[in-house]
């Protein structure tokens, strides 16, 4: 899911919310990112909070925050829900 959340922060502009169904697919998602971003863009995230075994990694690129969530971590933290009045770019299911 990627909401454009501009006009009700001030912290970034975007946010990626995906979810990852084991600790492998986590890792599998957090390197393609930093992979892809760094191919096409020449950049590293600015910050990693996190790690796959713990259900939920932050990747801060500046203009966009990525979170990769396992289920019940996306499930718990529903920053869906928190960020409900930013605008939904787009979802992929």
């Amino acid at each position: 899911m990627l909401l454009d959340i501009r006009d009700i922060s001030l912290i970034t502009d975007y946010f990626i919310l995906c979810t990852g169904t084991s600790e492998r697919q986590l890792k599998a998602i957090l390197e393609g990112i930093e992979e892809v971003i760094y191919k096409h863009y020449g950049l590293h995230p600015w910050h990693v909070e996190g790690e796959a075994a713990n259900g939920w990694v932050l990747l801060d690129y500046g203009d966009i925050v990525v979170h990769i969530f396992a289920p019940q971590q996306r499930s718990y933290y529903d920053l869906e829900s928190l960020w409900k009045r930013a605008h939904v770019v787009l979802r992929i299911q």
